[in-house]
């Protein structure tokens, strides 16, 4: 944790800054709101579904912000919406997940596909250049997309940041140490040969989430976020394609990624046009994401203070402040050209 606490003081202030000098949008109907259009896109294997706040072609360059998982879905950023004050805002659920359709055909589920998929959302809806936000696995997605189509790639947000497993793993064993000793004790012998009774492990895996994807002191979610959930979150996670692509538990991949490593990609992208966004208490360790930084020359790193991996809803005036500020200088920086 040395290592942590000394990073943080190098890169706390300059996300606490933003989230006090960035103009913030004054109406709270701005979050969670409807959308301006819903679009049903075919992708290889299917349709996904995306909606769209603002309109294409108005504002400032737009952005599409790339759900985690894999099998997760949308619905946890729905607060980003208000972003689009200034720019239009693309969400969207990948094949097999929330509202897209279901095939559940396994062949479907490579990196290389949803990729694809997010070059033909650009497509459909008539994008010429983006802004590209990947939170978690869709960080990977995101540098993915920046390494192959860096010709519509504005910049690129690898948040929460996941881009190797063996790293990951790496990571959250070594989180599991600074758990108090009966949690950490409990969990390796949950990931062990012989592991105890459910009742035995699922408390402490709530405990490793509690202290890194999800802290106690989070908001509780508003109304609005609760009724966005029922409108949109349609068939939600999908475990299926999270357990054939990862595996059962954040500790150990046994799935089709278990091998995957884009760190290699970092040298291939426009460092400048990419930022690193990580929490104090996230999955996605500090010092690792900081080997990441390293390998991009010109890559910014912003950590924010108190979050862990779910600092999007845990602190999102932080949070919403530091995507702003990163778009509008990438913007202004394109536009003086």
């Amino acid at each position: 944790m040395r290592t942590l606490f000394a990073a943080l003081a190098a890169f706390a202030l300059p996300a606490a800054a933003w989230a006090q000098t960035t103009v913030l949008p004054t109406d709270p109907a701005a979050d969670w709101s409807v959308a301006t259009s819903e679009h049903r896109i075919a992708v290889e294997g299917g349709k996904v579904w995306a909606r769209v706040n603002g309109t294409i072609g108005e504002g400032a360059t737009p952005v599409i912000i790339i759900h985690g998982g894999p099998g997760g879905t949308h619905v946890n950023f729905g607060g980003l919406l208000s972003l689009a004050d200034q720019r239009p805002v693309i969400l969207y659920d990948q094949l097999d997940s929330g509202m897209s359709d279901r095939p559940e055909n396994p062949a479907n589920w490579r990196p290389e596909r949803f990729v694809a998929e997010l070059e033909a959302i650009r497509r459909e809806l008539g994008v010429e250049r983006w802004h590209v936000i990947g939170h978690s696995w869709g960080s990977a997605l995101a540098l993915e997309y920046a390494a192959a189509y860096p010709q519509h790639t504005a910049s690129a947000v690898l948040s929460g940041t996941f881009l190797s497993t063996s790293h990951w793993i790496t990571g959250t064993n070594l989180l599991i140490r600074d758990l108090p000793d009966d949690v950490a004790a409990t969990i390796r012998a949950c990931e062990g040969p012989t592991p105890p009774a459910a009742e035995v492990c699922e408390p402490a895996t709530a405990a490793f989430y509690a202290a890194y994807n999800g802290r106690a002191d989070r908001p509780a979610p508003s109304p609005e976020a609760l009724a966005y959930r029922k409108r949109y979150g349609g068939k939600g996670f999908n475990a299926t394609v999270y357990n054939a692509m990862w595996g059962p538990t954040e500790f150990r991949a046994s799935g089709s990624l278990a091998s995957y490593d884009a760190s290699g990609l970092l040298s291939r992208v426009d460092g400048s046009r990419i930022l690193f966004v990580v929490g104090q208490y996230d999955e996605a360790r500090l010092d690792t994401v900081q080997d990441f930084v390293a390998l991009t020359p010109g890559a910014e790193l912003a950590v924010v203070p108190g979050g862990s991996h779910a600092f999007i809803s845990e602190r999102p005036v932080v949070a919403e402040a530091i995507y702003r500020d990163w778009m509008s200088r990438i913007d202004a920086r394109e536009a003086a050209k």
